[in-house]
């Protein structure tokens, strides 16, 4: 008589019959599922003798429900991510959720998308535009004011200050004079043409000279020396007598030479003398 292979749990005889070996003892297909087989994590059903099992750090899924939480692809075979609540994901959606969000729209920036980056914020090239024409700034040069971005274009016209001279905005650089704003290469001599940042210069009637061109052209010539009186250096007084005009140091008496600025003189046929000289003329 031979021995009996039987079911271990139900002792129904599996002679000729489809049956599962589990842990060196044998089941039927029925018993397995009751009593053996692994839960699916996703589904909760069991993962019958017949289905095919895949498993990951002792969870289980049945081959068909090993799909992408996000897109729903199948993942077998393919790579995967285990996340949070037991979700397996794929790659790219992995890569996707994973990836900086647009400041723009808010979307993710893949790798491979065309970005710019600022203070630790991100926007997709074409969403970085200036929140005044609306136009793509992109890699562009902007002028960041506030939680606002701006083209060159349109800050110039919003918050540039304009040139008193070419009414232009002054977008770098620039000096003031008497409170108001100048581009460098405007603010200039008016016979030379030369500019006038950070050199003496003179203004005469809202024109400006620098020392040259004001001794050459624009300043009065001493009586005495027959130089330009500048108000430079030496001299920046000016003694002015009838239509005549001199330098303090040479408004001095004819004969003696003494100074006279300040002092009691006497003009005599045309010359300058002090109080005592024409006495003894």
């Amino acid at each position: 008589m031979s021995d009996r292979f039987d079911c271990h749990y139900c002792r129904d005889p599996l002679q000729g019959k489809k049956y599962v070996q589990k842990e060196g003892r044998h089941c039927c297909v029925k018993c397995f599922e009751k009593f053996c087989a692994n839960t699916c994590i996703e589904c909760k059903k069991p993962i019958g003798a017949d289905s095919k099992e895949l498993h990951f750090k002792n969870r289980y899924w049945h081959d068909s429900c090993f799909r992408c939480f996000k897109c729903s692809t199948s993942l077998v075979n393919e790579p995967f991510m285990l996340r949070e609540n037991n979700k397996v994901w794929c790659s790219n959606c992995t890569a996707t959720e994973d990836a900086p969000r647009c400041k723009g729209c808010f979307k993710p920036i893949i790798a491979g998308d065309q970005n710019v980056e600022y203070k630790k914020m991100v926007w997709h090239k074409d969403c970085f535009t200036c929140s005044q024409c609306k136009q793509v700034i992109g890699s562009g040069s902007f002028f960041p004011k506030g939680d606002d971005f701006y083209c060159v274009s349109c800050h110039e016209h919003k918050f540039a200050k304009t040139c008193a001279k070419c009414k232009n905005p002054i977008t770098s650089g620039g000096l003031t004079y008497q409170e108001q704003p100048w581009h460098s290469e405007c603010f200039i001599c008016s016979n030379c043409k030369k500019q006038l940042g950070g050199k003496r210069f003179t203004a005469v009637e809202d024109q400006f000279y620098c020392v040259d061109c004001y001794k050459e052209c624009v300043a009065k010539k001493c009586a005495g020396c027959k130089n330009p009186i500048t108000g430079f250096g030496r001299g920046t007084s000016v003694v002015n007598y009838e239509d005549e005009s001199w330098h303090d140091y040479c408004f001095k008496c004819t004969k003696c030479a003494r100074g006279l600025a300040n002092k009691r003189f006497v003009c005599h046929n045309g010359k300058i003398y002090c109080a005592e000289c024409p006495k003894r003329l």
